[in-house]
């Protein structure tokens, strides 16, 4: 790591929540059903319902495994944004960028003036966006991008068309 390269990581705080939820669920369930209705522990394994919650709980882990093993980041430095994960890495070079707006999208209703970063590389049709609350480190990444967007130019706002999610 160099002095003007600034790395994000992934927040992976969502898949810790989730999982742990699900397997609260299960204990409560199979202690519920198990101990206070049948009063035995047999019949916890029968119940469609355990199997559901069962089939979540694994859903959640392998997600949250498959996150951590991926080790996603942002990289961004004075010429460049990376997106990194352990097997690939995507380089977008600043001077390929044809515009870049740093706003809220309407849609969430989150905390913050700031919540997504959207841009445009010269030749494709489609956006690139980047959730800063997805990423650690919100307000240095806000900052250094807000330092890149200095050096880009801002999004056309046409007067004959309706404004979009990223216009306010």
């Amino acid at each position: 790591m160099t002095a003007d390269e600034h790395i994000f990581k992934y927040k992976l705080d969502f898949y810790y929540q989730s999982a742990l939820i699900y397997l609260i669920t299960l204990i409560l369930y199979g202690g519920i059903r198990g101990n206070f209705v049948e009063q035995k522990f047999e019949y916890v394994l029968d119940d469609p319902i355990t199997y559901i919650i069962i089939f979540f709980v694994l859903v959640s882990f392998v997600t949250l495994a498959l996150n951590m093993l991926r080790n996603r980041r942002l990289i961004l430095t004075q010429d460049a944004i990376t997106f990194r994960h352990r097997w690939l890495d995507r380089r977008i070079a600043i001077a390929d960028i044809e515009w870049m707006h740093i706003g809220r999208e309407l849609g969430v209703r989150t905390g913050g003036r700031f919540q997504a970063i959207v841009f445009k590389i010269k030749g494709k049709r489609r956006f690139i966006r980047i959730r800063v609350g997805r990423y650690e480190r919100e307000r240095d990444l806000l900052h250094a991008m807000h330092a890149i967007a200095a050096r880009v130019p801002k999004r056309d706002k046409r007067a004959w068309r309706r404004p979009r999610i990223m216009d306010r």
